[in-house]
């Protein structure tokens, strides 16, 4: 029987050998198992899997139940490429010690140790501290990480432990100090790095989550989501972040029949997505609101649906490079392609489709001068765009025709996308 890679800690403290890095995972669960998500997880595991160990600081799940508990122990054991330890975070509740053992323990490899403490409930328990202080007491024992959920009091965020929790920490620490190499925390679906007590502090929350503002020196915009290596050099533990790419994980994408399966799944979810669409507009239009609603309901649904059967095969490019990549393909609908089949129809006496795909000429032609002016991005400043509900037709700015442009329908019906 293959041993698991997940592991329950049934020990305070676990004896390591030959173990010389650690690969860190934060916060993968706590918005979530779906797979869009779920895909940076994978990603995380697979990179994570280039050390001999991983550690998983907190939040695996949504909501401690053993079905989001399994959930997310039978994803880490198929794509796990190491033993993986976990400790608890504040989503981290209920069945948590069944599925994973211990929330207070620590590993002692030959050059290190960490020791994990909990502190979901934003207090580090006695149990926890104590195990600390005989740690760092041990001879032996020379470089240690102190790993936790929440993050200590520090000079980025106020949603940490409070000072006092802090202070009992620093006590149990405090005559062995010069061991503590790094404090190590999660929660924060971001990352910094700061000096806490004369001590690093690195905070990651880049497994699974989607990254957030933290404040305006930190912005979901200029942080990727990664991991953290730690790794013995010259006799000392130094650690790296490594940025996950979008495109982490590729799995699904190498089996030949399960790939067009999903392509298939992708193309039949879109399909319902708009035939559902498009019958609540017709339910709107004869007043049938609850049913109009029913359906947009229903609509989008089946949208998340193609959203996750996508990207377990999409690859994309770096987040700041990607919008050059729409480009060309507008650029040939409006040169080439729609006024090609514009031309077939007339010929052939369709003019209801000739009419569709010279509207959408003209659109594309607007999508492609924005998305020119969209790739810089910080310097894009269109507030408010709208887009025809009649022909499709999208306008930026304040101020709009009374009528579309190229379909004629009333300003009235025009939805408006703003920026908040």
């Amino acid at each position: 029987m293959e041993k698991k890679k997940m592991i329950k800690v049934l020990e305070q403290v676990t004896y390591l050998p030959n173990v010389h890095s650690l690969g860190v995972i934060g916060d993968p669960g706590c918005e979530g198992l779906g797979t869009y998500n779920m895909k940076v997880y994978a990603g995380a595991l697979e990179e994570s899997s280039k050390d001999d160990i991983t550690l998983v600081v907190g939040d695996l799940v949504p909501i401690g139940s053993n079905y989001h508990y399994q959930m997310i122990q039978d994803m880490t054991e198929t794509l796990a490429g190491n033993d993986v330890y976990s400790l608890r975070g504040n989503h981290d509740t209920g069945a948590y010690e069944e599925y994973f053992g211990l929330k207070n323990y620590a590993l002692l490899m030959d050059n290190f140790s960490i020791v994990v403490l909990d502190n979901a409930l934003r207090v580090f328990e006695e149990e926890g501290l104590n195990l600390l202080s005989q740690i760092l007491a041990k001879e032996e024992v020379k470089q240690v990480i102190i790993a936790f959920h929440i993050p200590i009091p520090n000079h980025f965020i106020l949603n940490c432990v409070s000072g006092e929790e802090f202070s009992h920490l620093q006590a149990a620490y405090k005559p062995w100090k010069d061991k503590v190499k790094y404090f190590l925390c999660g929660h924060v679906h971001s990352r910094f790095v700061d000096e806490i007590d004369g001590i690093p502090l690195i905070c990651t929350g880049g497994g699974g989550a989607m990254i957030e503002d933290v404040s305006k020196d930190i912005r979901a915009c200029d942080i990727e989501h990664h991991i953290v290596h730690f790794y013995e050099e010259n006799n000392r533990l130094k650690y790296r972040i490594s940025n996950l790419a979008d495109d982490c994980y590729n799995r699904e994408r190498k089996e030949t029949v399960l790939k067009q399966n999903l392509m298939e799944a992708v193309q039949g979810e879109l399909m319902a997505h708009f035939k559902y669409l498009m019958f609540a507009d017709r339910a709107k239009r004869r007043g049938l609101e609850h049913i109009s609603n029913l359906f947009r309901a229903l609509a989008a649904s089946e949208y998340y649906h193609a959203r996750n059967f996508y990207s377990v095969l999409d690859r994309p490019g770096p987040f700041k490079e990607t919008i050059s990549t729409f480009i060309p393909g507008e650029e040939f609908e409006y040169r080439h392609l729609y006024e090609m089949l514009a031309k077939y129809a007339m010929e052939h006496q369709c003019p209801l489709a000739q009419q569709a795909y010279s509207s959408a000429a003209i659109a594309e032609e607007e999508h492609a001068s924005l998305l020119k002016q969209a790739m810089e991005m910080e310097g894009f400043n269109k507030n408010t765009i709208h887009v025809c509900p009649i022909c499709g037709h999208v306008m930026p700015g304040e101020s709009v025709p009374e009528r579309c442009p190229v379909c004629g329908g009333p300003k009235k019906q025009f939805e408006s996308y703003k920026t908040n």
